[in-house]
């Protein structure tokens, strides 16, 4: 958390700096504030963020090619005369097991379009999924344990 708002007070700093409050240059602001404590850090002995990076950028990556495609599906079944839908909730097996995990992952699904996260069980082992087209709620389950969650799992164990 403190890393977090340390980047995000030398990002801001960076705009100040430049003069340019774009959307690029803050952008760029993070990502050199981001570069900039990872350096500090590993001098001071710290342990270096750099080996999380890669898997969280992975991530982020997937993320927005999950994205692009669901969003273009949504779009192409909407905008078809016979839109074949058999919507419902399927319930799929969680793999993660921290809150971190649990939340981030239940999230991605909620803001990749045509599906909603509806629930976690209290046991926390199973996480309840509406889909816009549930027709197919085991390659849906495959995809989301091949794609979010594995990288979830790269990325933050």
């Amino acid at each position: 958390m403190i890393f977090f708002l340390f980047n995000l007070l030398l990002a801001t700093a960076w705009v100040t700096v430049t003069g340019s409050a774009s959307l690029h240059n803050l952008v760029l602001g993070v990502l050199l504030g981001a570069l900039a404590l990872v350096i500090i850090r590993e001098s001071f002995g710290g342990k270096g963020r750099i080996p999380r990076v890669l898997p969280v950028l992975s991530l982020a990556a997937l993320f927005l090619k999950e994205l692009s495609l669901s969003a273009w599906k949504v779009t192409v079944t909407v905008l078809s005369p016979d839109m074949k839908l058999k919507p419902g909730i399927f319930a799929y097996p969680l793999t993660v097991t921290s809150d971190l995990e649990i939340t981030l992952l239940a999230n991605l699904i909620t803001l990749t379009p045509g599906t909603l996260s509806v629930d976690v069980s209290t046991d926390r082992r199973t996480l309840y999924v509406h889909a816009l087209d549930c027709s197919d709620p085991e390659a849906t389950r495959r995809d989301i344990a091949n794609g979010f969650e594995r990288k979830i799992m790269e990325a933050f164990r």
